[in-house]
């Protein structure tokens, strides 16, 4: 967030937090982007801020309790608190708990296939308004084709990523693979390793689609030992997603750090990847 938003969105946050009885003496921003990620102190709480027009917290609060509540390896809300969406200033924000980071980070990749599949396992049981995944991919290719959102991109980048969008979209959906609720952005970024195991958090952006769009955002080990799996869709489905976030770096809002040399490191990648196809 811009500085003047940064400091409205932690005042919002705190100001909430000391009115339901959180002492918040301290904080510490974990994630900065978009949204906020906050560890409140003394409290111990992590709270979540977003712009209210995103409209996404109140979806991710149903789910988080729904899964919570079938077992499933997600995080939880702060039990302190009553689960809903608390708004102020133009912000929605949310209280989870905090879970101190164990060590080592890594994460084998049985463990993180095993939290996957107990997550899809709970998922697939839910009946819940989802966007489908190629919604998604439709968002990138309308980001590609607009110039102004993305000025920066040269034609010849922008010519590779519409068609890479538009084939992988269309043989993946060719496929006819069984659709599940999917978590939608599993990638390490999105997985806690704590003392009660691997729990998946962001959950606002679940869609519907086959496992292996999961799968393609988790490191690539993991796939080898997820059952079950269709190995080509996976790879068209590594090479759709890699795409689709090369795409999102090169929009003129990206906020994402180092995300312009990272769009470019991936554009060769992708160029990579199709030549060796």
């Amino acid at each position: 967030m811009e500085e003047p938003e940064f400091r409205r969105a932690v005042t919002a946050a705190t100001s909430i937090a000391s009115s339901l009885g959180l002492a918040t003496e301290d904080v510490t921003v974990l994630h900065d982007s978009s949204k906020l990620t906050l560890r409140l102190l003394p409290c111990d709480v992590l709270a979540r801020v977003a712009p209210a027009a995103q409209q996404v917290a109140e979806f991710e609060v149903e789910l988080a309790q729904r899964l919570a509540g079938s077992g499933c390896p997600v995080a939880a809300l702060e039990p302190r608190v009553e689960p809903r969406v608390h708004e102020r200033d133009g912000f929605e924000v949310t209280f989870w708990t905090y879970y101190e980071p164990m060590a080592p980070p890594e994460v084998s990749p049985v463990d993180y296939a095993d939290a996957l599949k107990r997550l899809h396992a709970g998922m697939s049981g839910l009946d819940v308004a989802t966007p489908h995944f190629t919604d998604r991919v439709e968002q990138a290719q309308q980001l590609v084709a607009n110039r102004d959102r993305t000025p920066d991109l040269a034609e010849a980048d922008r010519q590779l990523l519409r068609n890479t969008l538009q084939s992988l979209r269309r043989a993946i959906c060719r496929r006819g693979e069984a659709d599940q609720l999917l978590h939608g952005e599993p990638h390490p970024g999105n997985v806690l390793t704590t003392r009660h195991g691997l729990l998946f958090i962001d959950l606002e952006t679940c869609c519907r689609g086959p496992v292996e769009f999961d799968l393609a955002h988790a490191p690539e080990e993991v796939g080898a030992h997820y059952p079950d799996v269709n190995q080509d869709l996976l790879r068209e489905c590594g090479l759709l997603v890699l795409a689709m976030i090369t795409t999102w770096r090169w929009d003129r809002d990206d906020q994402f750090p180092d995300g312009r040399r990272m769009g470019t490191e991936w554009l060769g990648r992708i160029r990579a990847e199709l030549d060796g196809a």
